[in-house]
């Protein structure tokens, strides 16, 4: 089933085309890995997916973004990020308890019952691999967690608000490998439920867990296909380029 398409996107600031012509459909229940150096338009492609680059100076979008088959420049925003959950390269914890990031999306969208709430926040944090290592400390500071439990946690709380589909922006970018390795774990269990679209640096770690990969340089979509023929027997000579490291 296909849950995002994308048709002859375009995205402008100003004078900079970041994203060029670019068509794409984004699968259920996989894990889509964008790849590319710097400046090739993989995280205006992850903020076009949830509209967060609206408020951006400038912007100018041609093309269409469907999720389900519906425009995305059509649905109220605020519903389209309840569908669409983001996590970021930094993990950003509230300044509240573990317990109360987690339950802090689900009460901004009404949820008022405690028993609910709680099955919400230990389901969230069982999808995320981090409720045994939290279960005896909910409400101390989320900033006692390490930097890859805060990852976790932040994972936990965009899945708290039941998305069907998560953006990870570089989420491995700080963390160590041991931490890393845990996000990974989560992400190949999570695909179970949700679909993920993952923007790396590491080619090695889209090696690891993407089903298939998305290769972007100069804002094009340069080719996608399953990962291991990416990383084996690419179509294009810049992408074999890129993941043997001579460029970018």
């Amino acid at each position: 089933m296909v849950i995002f398409k994308i048709e002859k996107l375009n995205v402008r600031f100003g004078s900079v085309h970041a994203l060029r012509d670019v068509s794409e459909e984004i699968l259920e229940h996989e894990i889509l890995t964008v790849i590319g150096p710097s400046n090739s338009g993989k995280s205006t492609l992850l903020r076009t997916l949830n509209r967060m680059n609206d408020l951006l100076p400038n912007l100018r979008i041609t093309g269409t973004v469907e999720l389900e088959g519906e425009n995305i420049r059509r649905m109220d925003v605020e519903a389209l990020r309840r569908r669409v959950g983001t996590v970021f390269a930094l993990p950003l914890p509230l300044p509240l308890s573990i317990f109360d990031n987690v339950a802090y999306g689900p009460r901004m969208h009404g949820l008022r019952n405690k028993k609910k709430m709680a099955e919400r926040v230990e389901t969230a944090l069982r999808q995320a691999y981090l409720w045994d290592e939290v279960k005896d400390r909910l409400h101390e500071s989320a900033f006692k967690l390490s930097g890859g439990q805060q990852q976790r946690l932040c994972i936990a709380r965009t899945l708290a608000v039941e998305p069907e589909v998560i953006l990870f922006d570089e989420p491995c970018s700080g963390l160590d490998p041991i931490s890393t390795a845990k996000v990974e774990d989560a992400m190949l269990k999570l695909k179970q439920r949700y679909t993920l679209v993952l923007v790396t640096n590491n080619v090695k770690q889209a090696a690891r867990v993407g089903d298939r990969t998305a290769f972007f340089l100069n804002g094009e979509l340069i080719e996608v296909d399953k990962t291991e023929k990416i990383f084996t027997v690419p179509r294009d000579n810049r992408t074999d380029d890129y993941i043997r490291g001579r460029f970018g």
